[in-house]
């Protein structure tokens, strides 16, 4: 089975940094490009940031560009965001994002997320 699991978040002061992780099985994660998105509450999701399944293009929201950084780990299956010069604005829960083939088809799986909150 496809799994996602989002690990990192927390409470942070304004100016301050996060590392966001995202642990993924049941899928050959080294050919999926994955994404980052965050929902806030009140407000739709959108996509923060893409990393294509080799790390070798990235592309980002025009929020959080300079400020964060979409990377992978493709020996650990693992993704990461981190997360620089924190502002209120970016306190949402944040997920992890898979598009997996099945047999014709293609899935989108999410993770449960997990909270940043950016407070003084």
């Amino acid at each position: 089975q496809v799994q996602l699991v989002e690990s990192g978040g927390g409470l942070v002061q304004p100016g301050g940094s996060l590392r966001l992780s995202c642990a993924a099985s049941g899928f050959t994660f080294s050919s999926t490009d994955m994404r980052w998105y965050r929902q806030a509450p009140g407000k739709e999701r959108e996509l923060v940031a893409l990393i294509t399944s080799t790390g070798g293009s990235t592309t980002y929201s025009d929020s959080v560009k300079g400020r964060f950084t979409i990377s992978r780990d493709n020996g650990k299956n693992t993704l990461y965001l981190q997360m620089n010069s924190l502002k209120p604005d970016d306190t949402a829960v944040y997920y992890c994002k898979a598009v997996v083939p099945r047999g014709s088809y293609f899935y989108a799986y999410w993770g449960q997320g997990t909270q940043v909150t950016v407070s003084s």
